[in-house]
């Protein structure tokens, strides 16, 4: 009866056990199958990009201008012009977004209705189409600051009520903003409450605690979150098509007054206005590579800076 009664028991918690691990085996197979079908259509969308734009990739394509109606040449103004609206953009949304994010987590009460309506306008923003961005820098911007300065400082004259580099790089840097604010929150939180508290102890103010402990220890998560943010803006196109981008210049912008030309718009010329889109198909692709390498380029930097910060603190 003994040996019986044993081998029930056995056979009564062997099964759920055989039944967890199964699902278990389940659960992680069918995770292990989604990472690699999302890494194989990465593969097989940037194989795609080299193999049709890699024979017309050249140091001649990225320094040159286009020639015979863009069908020719190269994309150097484009290069110039996704470069000064990363960098405007940066100068714009970074600082912004890295207080915002340092008020709500160092200042900001936890009952405070301030900072909750500062939370849900940073979550909408997120979700709001990048297109509504750019209608709203050309209503704002251009149609109302940019008016008020010319009748304000030319007299009525037009040139801020125009687009140009600096409306757009402005709309760019609201389109990343909460993206930046979020990120660097996230970092922030990383840092123990326990380190603010002993350094709260030691007599430091609050201030110098964010300084001297927090921004230190958080400043990697930082680094990444606003350099992933800056590669996600350098990509888009629909808020710049009413605020800055143009078809084409012959010169490259000489001030942020000054329309130019973008990598992501080009690359959308190219494929709706041209009159012979299978002719001007290896200028998308390579004008693609570009961009992609520049996207990648972008991310790889912040690998490295937070590869090096955390190699420093240890």
């Amino acid at each position: 009866m003994k040996n019986n009664t044993t081998t029930e028991e056995n056979t009564f918690f062997s099964s759920p056990n055989k039944s967890a691990a199964i699902k278990e085996k389940i659960i992680i197979g069918s995770t292990l199958g989604s990472v690699i079908l999302i890494i194989s259509v990465l593969f097989l969308i940037i194989g795609i990009i080299v193999y049709n734009g890699w024979d017309l990739f050249s140091w001649k394509f990225i320094s040159t201008f286009p020639t015979d109606g863009m069908t020719k040449g190269g994309i150097f103004p484009a290069i110039i012009g996704t470069f000064i609206l990363v960098i405007v953009m940066s100068i714009a949304a970074v600082p912004f977004g890295t207080i915002t994010a340092l008020y709500l987590t160092e200042y900001a009460k936890e009952n405070s209705k301030f900072a909750a309506a500062v939370r849900f306008s940073v979550r909408t923003l997120a979700v709001v189409p990048s297109i509504i961005f750019g209608l709203f820098g050309l209503g704002f911007f251009i149609q109302f600051i940019g008016k008020g300065m010319d009748s304000t400082f030319n007299d009525g004259q037009l040139h801020w009520a125009q687009p140009n580099i600096l409306w757009a790089s402005l709309t760019m840097a609201l389109l990343t903003l909460p993206v930046i604010i979020v990120s660097v929150e996230e970092a922030l939180k990383t840092v123990p409450r326990e380190l603010r508290e002993a350094s709260l102890a030691l007599g430091a103010t609050k201030w110098q605690t964010i300084k001297k402990v927090v921004l230190p220890g958080s400043v990697s998560g930082i680094m990444t979150g606003t350099i992933l943010a800056i590669s996600r803006g350098a990509g888009e196109v629909a808020p710049i098509l009413f605020t800055g981008a143009a078809y084409y210049l012959a010169t490259l912008p000489k001030s942020v007054s000054d329309q130019f030309m973008n990598l992501g718009y080009h690359i959308y010329i190219m494929s709706t206005q041209s009159t012979d889109v299978e002719k001007t198909m290896p200028i998308q692709f390579a004008t693609t590579l570009v961009l992609l390498m520049l996207t990648i380029s972008l991310n790889i930097v912040a690998v490295i800076i937070r590869s090096r910060i955390r190699r420093k603190k240890i």
